[in-house]
This record gives C-alpha cells, structure tokens and sequence, in this order.
C-alpha cells in the first residue's frame, strides 16, 4: 500500500493533474473552488495498471499554507512534483523540495505540467533547467515526464512511470505499533466522529481498542474505510477513515495520534539531530520556531547544544522544548519554520529528553551513540538513564526486534543487564541505584539508631521513584540480603536497635517502675524525665514489644497489658458486656487506667463500645 503526495509551486496544475489522473476533485471547500486555488489537504486514490490501488493526497503550493502541505506529505511513500512548463522552478518548488528532503522523502516524479501552453523548444529548456536544480538535491535523477491535465497528454506515461517508481519503492513495515496521525475530522450522520490520516507502523482493525494522543483518550474502532470501501483490516501505508466510538469533535484535532494503548506518550522535550537549509539564515540558540511533524504543530525553543548558533548549511545537535505535549518517538522526522520561511529540520533521537546543562560532559557523544552507535552501544546508553520496558527497546532505539533481541543477550552475557520486576536496566545504573537506597538508609540510621528503620513511604519519597520501580528495586534487595523489611519500616540488614550500657541500664528502671504496680504504673511523661529518656527510646521500646504505650501518660510492661487483654476477653465471653467499674474492679485499679485501657483496646479493634458498656468484636484473637 502507497501513498502519492503532491508538490510544487502554487498555480502549478497540481489538483487539476489529481483530478485529471482519478476523476476526483480534492479541492473539497467551497473557498478553494471559489479562488481556483487549493488551501487545505485534498484526497484522491488511483487504480494503477496492475489493479492496484494509492492513495494521492494533494497539499497548497502558495507560501502561506505551507503548514496545511506539512501535515500532508509526512506519511507518504513518494512525491509528485508538479512543475508548470510556462514557469519552470519557482520559489514554492525550491522549498517543497526541500521540506520533502528534510522529511527522507527522497523518491519523486517530475510532472511537467501545462505543456499545451509552451513551445517544443521551450519545454527542452525548462527541463534541462528542472534537471540541472534536482541534479543539486535528493531528488537527483527523478524521471521527468511533460504532461497537461486540460489534453490529457502524457498522463498514460505518468501513470506507467509512476508505477515503475513505486516497484522501486519498499512497502512501510509493519511493527506492530500502528499510528494514524489525524489530518481531518467530521462527522457522518448515523455513525458519529470519524478521522482520517495515513497510516503506519501497524495494523488498524474494526473492533481495535485505541488510545488517541495527546491525551490518552479511549475509544474503540467502529468501522474502517479506505477509499470508501469497508475493510476489516487496515494496512501500514494506507490512506485511512476511522469511525471512533465515544469521542466527539470537539475532544480531537488535526495532530492528535490514534495508536494502540500503551506505548506512545506525549513529550515536551525532545533531543534531536537537526539540518540548517543552506538558503536559510542559522539556527540561532534560544530562537522560537514553529515546529511540524506528522500532521502536529506547535511552537519549540531551540536550545542550540554546541556553540551559540548552527549556520547555514550545516547539521548539530538541538533540543527543542515544546510548547504543547505532542505524541512523537524516537526516529521521527520534523521541519522548523518561520512565519515565511523554512529554516531546517531533522530527526528526533530521544522523545523524552531530560533538561540538559550545554556544559554536561559526554552529551554529545552520548546522543551520537543513541542516534548511530552499534545496537548494543544503544541499548547500553538507553539503559543506563534508567529502567526500561522490554517491549519498547526497539521503539526507543530505532532496532529491529531481532536486533534487540541479540544486543540484549550479548550485553547479559557480558554480566552489564540487570533485571528489576519486570524492567531492565543496565548494571551502571543499578549500582548507583544500590548505593542511593543503602546511603539514604545508612543517614537515618545513624540520626535515628533506636528506630526500627526508615517508613517505607518515607525512603520512596526520598527517592523519587514510581512505585512499580521503588518496588522492584525494594524487593531485589530484600532478596540480596543487603535489606530488611520489619513492617511498614525499611532498614539495612546489618542495622539492629541497641542501647548503650548508661541507657540500658535507665532502661530497665523504666521498666522496673512499670512493673511495681503494674495495673497503676506511675505517669509515662514523670518517669521519662526523671530518668532522662526522649521519645526515640519509648518507640524503641514499643518496637521491640517491651512496651505497650496506651496513651500519652500511660504505658505498661507488655506482658502485664497481654494478661489484662486476656482477663477483659475472658470476662466479656462470660457476660457478653462489660462496665468501664466492672473492669476496674477486676483489677483493683482506677478508672483512669480502665479507660485508657479499654480505649486502646477499642483503637486496636478488640471492642466496640456501645453507650456506656464494651462489647467483644467477633473473631478476637489474643
């Protein structure tokens, strides 16, 4: 499946020659028949020779609807560049071609257009003058054939040419990533939203759940049409109309992405590899341009990441900053203009760039790697910024599957992978990691030696991580052994609470006070300063299980508070109901302890109370 794009200056012929060649006008608005001059994309297919079927998508040629021409020839497979024989090459032509070399367009055919107007000998000039200014570009060498729309001369062999062009041509893969980037959206009575774009990347088919990006939106395919015929299945390539269930209008837009949930995530910075136009001014550090790729626009800050400009001419490394979130990934191509002019443009080499310092030792190097480096330097370099998705390697890199697949059993036998849950990271990255949690871990330690360890919460907040990670990272190690866990608290193994032999031994009068009326134990706070005990030393103790704390003045010894349980569990399984009085009878005791005893029980869902009496919670265990 193929998709044709027109080119060329404006007044050029090209939606008349679309017109003579399918028999479909795609000027589509009542202003472009109005003016005779198209403004906004036009859609057309062919049947060729062979019974074969592509799609031909026409753009404006005038300079002030060139962002209209850059959401249509992104996605196609070779450009008809359509030349009028009365005028020769004229500005539009020069920066039509040069946008489709900016976008890796590099196969076209030449339409010599409005032959009948000009003379034998005019025409061999003007195409000895076409030859001479593609001779100079990556279109060099495209056939070349004079043709008019208004005779129908010539047309038979365009058609042959193109189809001898397309043969060259190799097919858009399939990758299992399907992505239809939006250029239109409308509505059709009886069946709701429907989008349309070209295809690629994968297949689209009736039933599919879809994500649409920016946004993440959630729809589902309706229906599926290609030149207004219904197909189950939609292949990479092909022109495309999708019905969306659920979404209307006014949700999506020309640049929005319909793919499959799961994978592509809207960026706002992005490093790239970028192009400077000889014919335009240079790319100037922190300029503002507007940025095209795919069927989406917005505006980027360049910051220009070697030196303070890029001239003319020549190629460097940028990341862009984007104004709005766009759906891009790595390899994706893009153009940078100007309200009047194209300055460049380049490919995306990482979608989702962090903020660089232009000073960062290695930056450049390190994109080189990821742009051109050998499949297992790239996976390596992707791997240490961090772990990664497994099935999105290839994505990230630009590699095939196969390929991912034999750099990443090369770099584990080499020991350099390290699996974390179900994300890879590299080795680098991981150690650095290890010695991260260990030294976070190591600080509170040493600030807090009686606690038990760090909150869980607490170090994953430090850290900064997501928690699919931090708990991958925890979990490996927990089973490394380098890591403990004692229940909602973290701690190096190695860490044990321990107290000195001068607070161990003010310890165990704490603890002896407690214990010489132990149903009346004096006030927690008057013992913690008569002793000179803190709050780090009660946690302690209550951690370790020496102490229950009932309340802030009230604590006691943890076996005199299991055997009190015991004897109020006891006493509510004879009578189903106990007094607050009843219980301080039981022990002999004041009611301030009775109730800071049955509040406590309550809290640890023991009891209930009910009015003025307790009652047993079911299935209490003590």
């Amino acid at each position: 499946m193929y998709v044709i794009g027109t080119a060329g200056h404006v007044d050029h012929g090209k939606s008349t020659l679309v017109k003579a060649l399918t028999g479909i006008d795609p000027d589509r608005l009542r202003e472009e028949k109005e003016r005779g001059m198209t403004i906004d994309l036009g859609f057309a297919w062919l049947r060729l020779p062979d019974g074969r079927e592509v799609s031909l998508v026409d753009v404006p040629g005038h300079e002030r609807f060139i962002k209209n021409m850059l959401a249509g020839v992104g996605g196609i497979d070779l450009a008809l560049l359509v030349v009028a024989a009365d005028e020769g090459v004229m500005p539009q032509t020069r920066e039509h071609v040069a946008i489709l070399e900016l976008l890796g367009i590099h196969r076209a055919v030449v339409a010599l257009s409005k032959i009948d107007l000009v003379e034998p000998d005019w025409l061999d000039l003007v195409r000895s003058d076409v030859q001479e200014y593609l001779a100079r570009t990556a279109l060099a060498g495209a056939p070349i054939v004079p043709v008019s729309a208004l005779t129908g001369a010539g047309l038979d062999q365009l058609i042959q040419t193109l189809v001898a062009t397309l043969a060259e041509t190799p097919p858009r893969p399939d990758l299992g990533r399907p992505r239809l980037p939006i250029d239109r959206v409308f509505t059709v009575a009886g069946f709701g939203t429907v989008v349309t774009g070209t295809l690629t990347g994968g297949r689209l088919h009736v039933g599919q759940e879809l994500e649409v990006q920016p946004g993440g939106l959630r729809t589902r395919s309706r229906g599926i049409q290609t030149h207004r015929q219904k197909v189950e299945v939609a292949l990479p390539g092909t022109r495309v109309a999708v019905n969306l269930a659920g979404l209307a209008t006014e949700h999506l837009w020309r640049g929005h992405v319909v793919t499959v949930p799961g994978w592509l995530q809207p960026t706002t910075v992005v490093d790239a590899h970028v192009r400077v136009l000889a014919e335009a001014g240079p790319l100037v550090h922190n300029s503002v341009l507007s940025f095209h790729s795919g069927t989406a626009e917005t505006m980027a800050r360049v910051i220009v990441l070697e030196g303070e400009r890029i001239e003319p001419g020549a190629s460097g490394w940028i990341q862009l900053r984007l104004a709005a979130p766009l759906a891009l990934a790595r390899g994706d191509l893009f153009v940078l203009r100007t309200p009047n002019a194209t300055v460049g443009g380049g490919e995306v080499v990482d979608a989702h760039a962090r903020r660089h310092r232009r000073s960062e030792p290695g930056l450049l190097a390190r994109l080189e790697i990821l742009r051109r480096g050998a499949p297992t330097d790239r996976l390596r370099h992707l791997l240490e910024q961090g772990p990664q998705e497994p099935g999105l390697l290839g994505l990230q890199t630009g590699l095939e599957a196969e390929t991912v697949q034999r750099a990443l059993a090369s770099l584990q036998a080499q020991g350099e992978i390290v699996t974390l849950g179900d994300l890879l990271t590299a080795r680098r990255w991981w150690e650095q990691c290890r010695e991260r949690v260990l030294g976070t871990l190591r600080a509170y330690h040493q600030r807090h030696p009686l606690r038990a360890g760090m909150p869980r919460e607490e170090l994953k907040s430090r850290l900064g991580f997501p928690p699919r990670l931090f708990g991958a990272v925890v979990q490996r190690l927990v089973a490394e052994g380098t890591l403990a866990e004692t229940g909602p608290h973290l701690r190096l193994a190695e860490h044990t609470v321990r107290f000195g032999p001068d607070l161990a031994e003010r310890v165990e009068r704490l603890l002896g006070e407690l214990g010489r009326e132990p149903y009346a134990p004096p006030s927690l706070p008057d013992l913690m300063a008569t002793l000179g005990l803190d709050e780090e030393v009660i946690a302690a103790l209550v951690e370790q299980g020496r102490l229950v704390r009932l309340n802030e003045s009230v604590a006691l010894r943890s076996e005199v508070y299991r055997e009190m349980v015991e004897r109020v569990v006891a006493l509510l399984r004879e009578k189903g109901q106990v007094t607050v009085a009843e219980v301080r009878d039981l022990f002999g005791t004041s009611r301030k302890y009775v109730l800071a005893l049955l509040e406590y029980m309550d809290q640890q869902h023991l009891t209930r109370r009910v009015g003025d009496v307790r009652v047993l919670r079911e299935r209490v265990g003590v």
